[in-house]
């Protein structure tokens, strides 16, 4: 089996880089693997003390960053290696100071894994969510290289559990232990004979509070909500335009609307915009004071600024979950205490799971379903106001994973 899984890889990356030549994300995915080793035989010494934290990509960097702080807090002499597999990650934080050496994963070959390991040579080698790559596994057992996953999530789907899944659930054996979001995942472990495991869920939740500290206001949204309701649209696609366009259009009550759409570019946004019968500002203009009061929907043709904007929100939707690219972050507008409203596809998406069923986010289906929650949430300030205590209370409940990982390093990890 190890001999047709590394054969997959190698005929995989030929692919990809056929790919490449036409594609510019599987461009930046090939390309930027050719400067890794350079870029860490530079930054590195042998006498450095290293902890390497893999992501997949963004939403996972986000559920490492709390541990990369705590763990630099606690070891400051040590140099902190943060590899990503996808591009949409890496290229959002290449440049990010967090780390000392920020990179792609090179490709799971077996001599990738060695002289990777060889290079960085991490005292803690901590991956997070998921992302199980056989040949670094093995290496860093081989290696003695204490591993933990951090914020892990396992579903009955997966390979480790199927009657064929073998070659994978031997890989598992390199993980020192997992910590993971939810009994179901614990007790999916438990099957197949792993017992080295913590249920402390998600240490994005960590992240998420720390929002809270930090100044969110922005001048512009003082101008632009003035004294309406207002609902944020956060990462939409256009499968939740689909639904929510007629909504905004219909609506004639004191509400304001902010659009940040998750495709920025010039010809989408501008879709968009001819799609929307109200008064509507682009945030790139310029607007006066004036314009911004006068609007009633704000699209926000920039990156950066919806977590701060969630802030000033009454209500807010998060998109993805109308199509299959996948639901985006709920927990960013839930910490500030409103209602959230998704799309029908939550179902690999834990913590949204988990929200729908205490009534925290409501889902809807279709256009007729958002349109009767909206309604009653825009009526409704006391429906408003419990639905933002559900989620309140349920991130900082759930805030307690960090400590966790931490503890468990300080103890057991010869750091």
């Amino acid at each position: 089996m190890n001999a047709i899984y590394n054969l997959l890889i190698h005929v995989s990356f030929i692919i990809l880089k056929i790919i490449s030549t036409f594609n510019h994300k599987m461009k930046l995915f090939v390309n930027g693997r050719k400067e890794v080793f350079p870029k860490l035989e530079n930054s590195l010494s042998v006498d450095d003390k290293t902890i390497w934290i893999h992501t997949a990509s963004l939403g996972e960097f986000e559920q490492g960053l709390p541990v990369l702080e705590a763990l630099k807090l606690q070891y400051p002499s040590y140099k902190y290696v943060v590899t990503f597999f996808s591009p949409s990650g890496f290229e959002v934080k290449k440049n990010s100071t967090v780390a000392d050496v920020i990179t792609y994963l090179p490709l799971d070959t077996k001599k990738n894994a060695k002289r990777f390991i060889k290079t960085v040579n991490p005292a803690l080698a901590i991956f997070v969510k998921y992302e199980f790559w056989p040949n670094y596994l093995q290496e860093l057992k081989k290696a003695h290289i204490p591993t933990l996953l951090v914020s892990g999530i396992f579903r009955k789907d997966q390979v480790f559990f199927k009657w064929y899944g073998n070659f994978m659930r031997e890989k598992l054996s390199a993980f020192d232990h997992f910590f993971l979001q939810n009994e179901t995942s614990g007790n999916l472990l438990n099957s197949i004979s792993l017992k080295n495991y913590t249920v402390c869920g998600d240490t994005r939740f960590n992240r998420v509070l720390q929002i809270l500290e930090r100044d969110n206001s922005l001048t512009f949204m003082k101008d632009f909500k003035d004294d309406a309701l207002l609902i944020v649209i956060g990462s939409s696609w256009p499968e939740d335009e689909e639904i929510l366009i007629p909504f905004i259009n219909a609506t004639k009550e004191n509400v304001k609307f902010i659009i940040a759409p998750h495709k920025i570019e010039s010809s989408k946004i501008e879709s968009l915009r001819n799609q929307l019968q109200s008064k509507t500002c682009l945030y790139s203009n310029k607007n006066t004071p004036q314009q911004l009061k006068e609007a009633k929907v704000l699209i926000i043709d920039t990156i950066g600024l919806l977590t701060k904007i969630y802030s000033y929100a009454d209500i807010a939707y998060v998109g993805g979950g109308m199509g299959n690219t996948g639901l985006h972050n709920t927990l960013e507008p839930a910490v500030f205490g409103i209602p959230v409203v998704i799309g029908k596809n939550y179902q690999k998406f834990e913590e949204a799971k988990q929200l729908v069923s205490l009534g925290g986010i409501i889902s809807v289906s279709n256009k007729e379903e958002l349109a009767k929650h909206m309604q009653h949430l825009l009526i409704d300030e006391f429906k408003r106001k419990q639905i933002g205590a559900i989620n309140d209370t349920f991130l900082k409940s759930n805030a307690n994973a960090l400590e966790t990982v931490t503890k468990y390093i300080s103890e057991n990890i010869p750091v």
